[in-house]
């Protein structure tokens, strides 16, 4: 997957959105929204479908997992675009008591969600598979959006608007951020119907009166008061309110002793307990036993993290032994047909000795022939010898990561690699080649680095960055970044640029305070270059040249091949990989497309230079798990490095040598 300037989103939707309204509801543009997935891009557009409603015995019920709110018959029509919100028609009495929920449904997640809107939904919010409301709404390969668990049910059959093949390609976030925004009662303020109708619910005017939006509905239930619960102390005891839980404690005769996790039996009225406690014989070594808990939990974490490593070197060991023996049958298959062609060449000496005679005026012949051959090798030879080749080799293997490394960073003799497991481990590149420090802070992926002065800068999909001492390896600060993840940053003229969906933020290095914000971008921005004099900032088929000095564009470089996830620089070039396989070239100076390199069968998402007197070398890694190595002067491919086992995200140069980090959670030296 990716590298410092990497975080996997990427779709675009121009679609429309549903601003709630206390009295109707209303249409307008939505702008782009974002889908994520770290090893897919889709930058297509993002469509959607109109829905439909199915009746249900004398009205129509909208639904998600159970039909919750009633729509008369009269309020639909065929026409029209939206569905004007009728006034909610309710059957029977509206009391709600505590046995309206069974307790099984506190536990239980299968349970069907209980939805009873506010308002009607719009009839777009309803997918043509189900005929009821998006859960979690899907966009399938022919453009249309239904929910995915629909999709995903229906292998064998077609969409029913244009008979294409069903299949999810990303999710639609602009549906679903629509249906979060509608109104709904709490469920413990709903019962179900007295239509009699299996799974209809209707308001309880004696239940919780709350309603709030869909995307808040889980939160308010989890502390809602009206939910019911049994005891805590005996399940036996009659279901009681979260709101007269305390009330009932008070009264309750079958409180635990607080040392029963230890073994007491005692129960009792908590006044009892209370008094219990004086004279109780656990409380006298509560002491020991907690501190006998406590080394008990650090030897079965010891334990856990002892058993990964075991897993890990079985799993290497593994591979090891399949290579040798693969290696072995590649060997014996070799000697084996040498010893074929041995045979054969022997044949045919003699034949030659035997008809030696016969051949004498043809064999000068193919003497002055093989003579002429031998001065053209010798002449390729000799020019071999002049320009000898430079080929890299894993000179090594960094192991450590619980999951894939998605950025590196270098500063002196340490090497920063930042990972799914939320850490930043600190490696020694001196001849030790060994882990200096593990840095914990982040509660999110770790997808970019850099380094000002003594500084360490880690942005992560938390939506944080971290500001991290290099000569102590300690956690300084902590800066609220973005309302998005932090895909990219970098460093110049005491500034430090952060990139994420559709902005740049500019920070004081020193103070660590925002001093602009850059907009005008039409995507996430997953890559950033800084020099003394500009920014290069990479987003949806373009790269933005930015003036450091007055923080605007100069610059637009347009490309093709969906977006832009690296970009690098030479003294002549601006270089940059796509999401579809391709590298593109343009002269630094007069920013006219050279060159489109092409050799990767996977998303390019990391780029590296290293130069030389007469020579620039460019290192690409791609999704397709090979590094490439670029000849500038010819622009050709000198060698392909394959030795990762799964997709390279990220690159990083010192002191001539290359590494390389992955999602097999490794990262690599090459020299």
């Amino acid at each position: 997957m990716f590298h410092s300037t990497k975080y996997f989103m990427d779709a675009e939707d121009d679609s429309v959105f549903y601003r709630h309204n206390p009295t109707n509801l209303s249409i307008g543009p939505l702008s782009n929204s974002m889908a994520a997935s770290r090893d897919m891009d889709s930058d297509s557009a993002i469509g959607s479908n109109m829905g439909s409603i199915s009746p249900q015995g004398e009205g129509f019920s909208v639904i998600m997992k159970s039909p919750p709110i009633t729509i008369s018959n009269a309020d639909l029509s065929e026409t029209p675009q939206l569905l004007s919100p009728p006034s909610p028609t309710f059957h029977g009495s509206r009391s709600l008591s505590i046995n309206s929920f069974d307790s099984s449904d506190l536990t239980d997640n299968d349970k069907p969600e209980v939805l009873v809107f506010t308002e009607a939904p719009n009839r777009k919010l309803f997918c043509m598979l189900c005929r009821k409301v998006f859960k979690d709404p899907v966009i399938t390969q022919c453009g249309h959006t239904y929910c995915r668990q629909c999709v995903n049910s229906r292998h064998n059959e077609k969409c029913p608007v244009d008979n294409s093949k069903l299949a999810v390609v990303v999710a639609n976030i602009a549906v679903n951020e629509q249906i979060s925004e509608l109104y709904v009662h709490c469920k413990y303020g709903c019962k179900l119907s007295s239509s009699g109708i299996s799974g209809d619910y209707e308001v309880d005017p004696e239940g919780c009166p709350m309603t709030m939006r869909v995307s808040e509905k889980s939160t308010h239930e989890a502390n809602c008061g009206f939910a019911p619960m049994n005891c805590p102390n005996n399940p036996n005891c009659p279901t009681i309110l979260k709101m007269d839980l305390e009330l009932h404690m008070k009264s309750c005769n079958l409180c635990k002793c607080d040392h029963s996790k230890y073994g007491c039996p005692y129960v009792g009225t908590l006044e009892e307990v209370s008094a219990h406690l004086q004279t109780c014989y656990y409380d006298s070594i509560k002491n020991f036993l907690q501190n006998s808990d406590d080394k008990m939990r650090d030897l079965q974490l010891t334990i856990r993290q002892k058993d990964q490593e075991i897993g890990f070197l079985r799993s290497m060991l593994g591979k090891l032994s399949e290579r040798v023996d693969r290696l072995e049958k590649s060997l014996e298959m070799k000697i084996s047909y040498l010893d074929e062609n041995q045979s054969r060449m022997e044949k045919l000496v003699e034949d030659l000795d035997e008809n030696q005679r016969e051949m004498s005026s043809e064999m000068l012949d193919n003497r002055r022939k093989f003579s002429t051959i031998n001065h053209e090798i010798a002449y390729i030879i000799g020019r071999f010898n002049d320009e000898p080749q430079q080929l890299y080799r894993c000179k090594g293997t960094f192991v450590g990561h619980q999951g894939p490394v998605w950025c590196l960073c270098v500063h002196g003799d340490y090497l920063f690699s930042g990972s799914s497991d939320k850490t930043i481990k600190v490696w020694d590149t001196r001849p030790s080649y060994t882990c200096h420090k593990t840095m914990e802070g982040h509660t999110g992926i770790v997808l970019a680095l850099c380094t000002h002065g003594n500084k360490l800068y880690s942005g992560s999909s938390d939506q944080t960055i971290n500001v991290w001492n290099i000569d102590t390896l300690e956690h300084e600060k902590t800066i609220a970044a973005h309302d998005n993840a932090v895909c990219t940053l970098v460093s110049a003229n005491n500034m430090l640029f952060s990139g994420s969906l559709k902005v740049i933020k500019v920070w004081d290095a020193h103070t660590h305070e925002l001093k602009k914000e850059l907009s005008g971008l039409n995507h996430w921005v997953r890559a950033l270059v800084a020099t003394q004099e500009h920014l290069y900032s990479g987003s949806f088929q373009t790269i933005k040249i930015w003036n450091l000095s007055s923080l605007e564009v100069t610059n637009v470089l347009e490309t093709s091949g969906g977006s832009v996830y690296s970009i690098t620089l030479t003294n002549e070039h601006i270089i940059a990989g796509t999401y579809e396989n391709c590298i593109h070239v343009w002269d630094r100076k007069s920013h006219e497309q050279v060159e489109t390199l092409t050799g990767h069968v996977g998303t390019v998402y990391a780029l590296a230079v290293i130069s030389a007197p007469g020579s620039t070398r460019v290192f690409s890694a791609s999704y397709d798990r090979s590094l490439r190595v670029w000849n500038m002067e010819n622009k050709t491919c000198q060698q392909a490095l394959i030795r990762h086992q799964g997709s390279v995200t990220c690159l990083a140069v010192s002191r001539g040598r290359l590494f390389s980090g992955a999602v097999d959670n490794t990262v690599k030296v090459w020299q």
